[in-house]
């Protein structure tokens, strides 16, 4: 990922360095538990251990004549080591360490993103009890629908943001395996015993069975949750940017006095923050999309899903430990503007409350086709004419002929339209609330 994107923690984790490093300890594992097995020499363990190291030059240097990335690893080791280096390596094929060691730094990955799941998780909370009580309007296919809260709406994502540590959590889990069952996963050379021994000293569990290669559903579910992650910070960003136009106003991300919007524009405050998030969201998705291509490999194993993952996993986990750091500052400095939201919930004059009038008329004795045809031919009025729905209905001897004005009042009730956000959140923050304020 380009550095512009890339958190430094997250850029340090997917190095080349990095990853040759954990190459190094995968492979020292595998001796250490070797010798203590008895079949690699204690000595000759206890001198790779001390020797062994590398130049990233050096291994460069030489896969540009051998042309294969774990031999030009494995050689610029042996130089360092010496004659015990016959020993480094031992019974191992290059999956058996590529594969165990994109495991450790997945794991590593997962545990910065789980980080920003909860910071994100606790941003949302927190502003969301914020905003319970504030109320707004509703809207479904972009038009006013009926009130809600702001917190409300955020209370949606702080809930759906739960869903994804889980899901992200169990994807995780799924991702931390090794594998030592050597060329075609039979344990030819090795058993596995002694593979369950190298996994746990690396703090992996080994896969129950694999090829060549650990078997790539599990990245493929990996990058689908990272994948679903994306889409949630997209949702949030889109509707930020949606409550942010210039006719909507009620919500705006942060604009800082030396900020600029545009070039030729000295008034614009445009939404970058949530556009970035909304781009970026969308090379996670395909990514995924790549990782699902990457399931089927020809028989015990091919490598058409090497050269995707060396792009794949390091870019999803970047740009996902990236969007959530993004987002987590977005909603924490976000303006919001409760006096605009109230001023666009009143300006159909009352239309958002016609769906509650329709029940009380037809708890009142009308009929529901008759009291559907009454309120909407108000409504319709009041939508071409811009007059007010609720004047227009109160002069209308057909309905306050037959229900009385107080149940006409009640229709119109801000209150009562709202009176179960407290149960919501209840289900939402379980059934002591204050507490997780």
């Amino acid at each position: 990922m380009i550095p512009r994107y890339t958190r430094p923690e997250m850029g340090r984790l997917w190095s080349d360095e990095s990853r040759f490093r954990t190459w190094l300890k995968v492979e020292l594992a595998a001796t250490e538990t070797l010798a203590e097995a008895g079949i690699v020499p204690r000595e000759a363990a206890k001198t790779i251990r001390d020797k062994a190291d590398f130049k990233l030059e050096r291994i460069n240097e030489i896969e540009t004549e051998v042309r294969h990335d774990v031999i030009a690893f494995t050689t610029a080791v042996a130089e360092f080591v010496g004659p015990e280096s016959r020993w480094f390596h031992y019974g191992l094929t290059s999956n058996d360490v590529v594969d165990t060691s994109q495991s450790l730094l997945i794991k590593d990955a997962s545990a910065t993103i789980a980080a920003d799941l909860q910071k994100l998780s606790e941003v949302l909370r927190a502003r969301t009890w914020e905003f319970k009580d504030t109320p707004m309007i509703g809207r479904t296919h972009g038009i006013h629908a009926e009130p809600i809260t702001f917190g409300f709406k955020l209370a949606n994502w702080y809930s759906e943001v739960q869903r994804d540590i889980a899901r992200f959590e169990r994807a995780a889990e799924n991702m931390r395996v090794g594998k030592f069952s050597g060329a075609v996963g039979t344990f030819a050379h090795l058993s596995p015993e002694l593979e369950e021994k190298m996994c746990a000293r690396l703090g992996l569990k080994a896969a129950a069975i694999s090829s060549q290669v650990i078997q790539r559903d599990r990245h493929a579910d990996y990058l689908a949750t990272l994948a679903v992650i994306a889409c949630t910070l997209d949702k949030i960003a889109t509707e930020i940017r949606h409550l942010q136009r210039t006719e909507v106003r009620e919500v705006e991300e942060f604009f800082s006095e030396k900020q600029k919007g545009s070039s030729a524009m000295p008034h614009k405050r445009n939404p970058v923050t949530c556009e970035q998030i909304s781009g970026l969201a969308r090379v996670v998705r395909s990514n995924a999309q790549a990782g699902f291509e990457n399931v089927a490999l020809w028989h015990e194993r091919d490598i058409s899903h090497s050269s995707v993952e060396r792009v794949i996993l390091p870019d999803s986990t970047t740009l996902v430990d990236y969007l959530l750091n993004k987002t987590s500052n977005l909603l924490s400095t976000m303006f919001v503007y409760p006096e605009r939201m109230k001023t666009n919930l009143e300006s159909t004059g009352g239309l958002v409350f016609s769906g509650q009038l329709l029940l009380d008329l037809v708890e009142s004795g009308i009929s529901r086709e008759d009291a559907y045809r009454l309120v909407q031919a108000h409504a319709m009025r009041a939508w071409k004419e811009s007059l007010n729905f609720r004047e227009l209905v109160s002069k209308d001897e057909a309905i306050t002929g037959r229900v009385p004005a107080k149940i006409i009042d009640q229709a119109f009730d801000m209150k009562r339209q709202l009176r179960n956000i407290d149960a919501i959140f209840a289900r939402v923050f379980g059934p002591n609330p204050a507490q997780s304020k």
